[in-house]
């Protein structure tokens, strides 16, 4: 099975991060999902069925390109990582298929999920249209504002898309109304966690499907270069293409790795998505990890101009990796990552997602080593409007 990293167990913690905070009544579906991922990753007839869609269906492998004018701008080679050119146009397809194929498994004919930028919901909505799934993506309505071209994807996909009109009426609130609706249907319904956060087995699972994108450009990149990248950089929100990424080059003591997160309007004016680089710790979603809270435990909510970057908390094992100095997290505002999407799309004639975004800008900003890797996860026609309406 090549699709999925193979590992002995599934994690429930990293270090002192993850666990499952979540009612009762979820334990069993909990343990459900744990079981036949074990089982299904084991599957010769599962990993066969992955393999082909992720390569016939989704685009498999995806590209790694040398960014040669970003290069010039950077004083170093960049490669590029190309997720941006999966179907989708995002790396959230790697995830929803698997987890579609396996609530397929399990027997459920229901499907929801939760979305912030819409790219999680917009992969949710076609793999479920592909298996004959009934889907339900929850939306914040300032995040269905901000991105309306995916909300049409995913009804012309067939896909209901619920707006969530409660607090901030971001990724959080879409997190909590999706876990509420499974609460109630957890029999017949599964829940697509788009992103490495959230109750345990779930942030091993995200990992382990996003797992491609990092064995794919290690490969890649000692083809091309001949050698490894002395730096490997990843935008993190929930941190799913980070763990993908990451996971593949955890090993090599030698390639620094780094996560770059929304510092919004500035992490010194408490309006920014950055718990990792502020040192942040609490329970949110079903999980210990990495989280926006004030000196009462009430979670803050978070800020910033890209829609999947702006939710409160980061996935557990990036917690851990934070803690452990394995991973450097850092943040970059809403400002310098405008500038980077301006900057590289006319540099590369390549559109990033406001997302990989705050990478490319953290790279201009920090000019070191021979060579770097970037995960380009997404691209930016979902932002445009969000961009333009800046002028």
């Amino acid at each position: 099975m090549t699709a999925v990293g193979t590992r002995p167990g599934v994690e429930r913690r990293f270090g002192p991060y993850g666990g499952r905070y979540v009612p009762e009544t979820l334990i069993p579906a909990l343990d459900e999902l744990e079981r036949e991922w074990l089982t299904a990753r084991e599957d010769p007839a599962f990993g066969s069925e992955l393999d082909a869609l992720l390569r016939d269906y989704a685009g498999r492998p995806t590209p790694l390109y040398l960014a040669r004018r970003f290069s010039e701008a950077a004083g170093r080679p960049v490669y590029l990582k190309r997720e941006d050119l999966l179907l989708t146009g995002a790396h959230k397809i790697n995830n929803a298929l698997g987890q579609a194929l396996l609530a397929k498994r399990m027997g459920k004919r229901r499907v929801i999920a939760e979305t912030g930028a819409g790219q999680h919901g917009v992969a949710t909505a076609t793999a479920c249209a592909l298996l004959g799934l009934e889907c339900v993506v929850y939306m914040g309505t300032e995040d269905m504002r901000r991105q309306r071209p995916n909300v049409e994807r995913m009804r012309l996909l067939g896909t209901e898309v619920a707006g969530v009109d409660a607090g901030a009426r971001t990724l959080k609130e879409a997190v909590s109304a999706a876990i509420r609706d499974w609460v109630a249907s957890v029999e017949e319904t599964h829940y697509v966690i788009g992103s490495a956060v959230g109750p345990a087995p779930f942030p091993a699972i995200v990992r382990d499907l996003n797992r491609p994108i990092g064995d794919e450009a290690r490969a890649q990149v000692l083809e091309a270069a001949g050698r490894l990248p002395d730096r490997v950089i990843a935008c993190v929100g929930g941190g799913s293409n980070a763990i993908g990424t990451f996971a593949a080059f955890l090993a090599d003591d030698e390639v620094e790795l780094v996560g770059v997160e929304a510092g919004g309007d500035g992490v010194a004016s408490g309006r920014h998505g950055a718990p990792l680089t502020t040192g942040a710790r609490g329970i949110l979603h079903g999980s210990m990890s990495a989280v926006l809270q004030d000196v009462d435990g009430q979670i803050v909510e978070a800020h910033s101009v890209s829609a999947g970057l702006d939710y409160p908390g980061s996935g557990p094992e990036h917690a851990h990796l934070r803690d452990t100095g394995r991973v450097r997290y850092e943040a970059v505002d809403d400002a310098d990552a405008v500038a980077a999407f301006r900057r590289f799309s006319k540099l590369e004639g390549i559109i990033p997602a406001l997302e990989p975004a705050h990478a490319l800008a953290w790279v201009l900003a920090n000019p070191a080593g021979e060579l770097d890797l970037v995960t380009l996860s997404g691209r930016g026609d979902k932002d445009l409007s969000e961009v333009l309406a800046l002028d």
